[in-house]
């Protein structure tokens, strides 16, 4: 039976194609688009190895290689690095299936690849823990919605996520009261390797319906991240970024 003492493994999303970062990723991956002086996906390495993630599993696909290349097995940054190759990316879900064999504890960690966000992962050791010991399939981090997202993903209600409020009730199909507005998915998350136990490894299956499922059954807690989150979706807001972070 594997445990929380194992426990402090992230898996980095690398393995997207970055089509709205044409043509910056047509010979770069994406996690290696440079802000502030190093690449997004080190940026993220930093952070959780400073909050005692030292084993790390990146799945790839799209100009794999090169994110290999670039950070080899870890050691030049305290961790221990292990990479789950696609080929073709898998989606979100289908690529955390795939490495699974890679994760050695019941619940992990996971953090998009292209996101840049000051969040300290330290404060996912609690929900680490009760995710191995309780009923909860996840824990989201969501943060305020963005102009490219302003409808959000899901709402937060006293740190249990609860179905998004345009989306239909999963027993009345009409749409929840409003008590709250909708959050926005960060890409970092908490999950039990259960979540995945219906998805099949090395075929595409997106994430979104795991989690509805998920939320409808009252098993996903979350948290309001109010820091510095930026969804690095377009050059322009790359290049944002790198201006602020360079001048900071």
């Amino acid at each position: 039976m594997r445990n929380i003492s194992k426990s402090l493994t992230a898996m980095i999303l690398a393995a997207g194609r970055g089509e709205r970062m044409r043509p910056l990723t047509d010979h770069t991956p994406k996690p290696l688009l440079q802000v502030g002086g190093k690449p997004l996906i080190v940026w993220h390495i930093e952070r959780l190895r400073d909050a005692g993630f030292t084993r790390i599993v990146i799945n790839h696909a799209h100009l794999g290689q090169q994110i290999e290349d670039a950070l080899g097995n870890g050691a030049a940054f305290g961790v221990q690095i292990e990479y789950s190759r696609e080929g073709t990316a898998l989606e979100t879900a289908g690529g955390i299936a795939t490495a699974l064999p890679l994760i050695d504890s019941e619940v992990f960690t996971v953090v998009n690849g292209d996101i840049y966000c000051e969040f300290d992962f330290s404060r996912l050791v609690e929900p680490l823990a009760r995710l191995a010991a309780g009923h909860d399939r996840a824990h989201l981090v969501l943060v305020d919605n963005p102009p490219h997202n302003i409808k959000g993903d899901f709402v937060l209600e006293a740190s249990r996520v609860i179905p998004s409020l345009h989306a239909p009730h999963p027993t009345t199909d009409s749409p929840l009261p409003a008590p709250h507005s909708p959050l926005t998915f960060s890409g970092i998350g908490v999950y039990h390797r259960a979540l995945f136990a219906a998805t099949p490894a090395h075929e595409k299956a997106p994430l979104a319906p795991l989690l509805r499922a998920a939320i409808a059954d009252n098993r996903v807690s979350g948290e309001h991240f109010t820091g510095r989150w930026v969804d690095v979706g377009t050059p322009e807001r790359l290049w944002q970024l790198d201006e602020s972070l360079s001048h900071a």
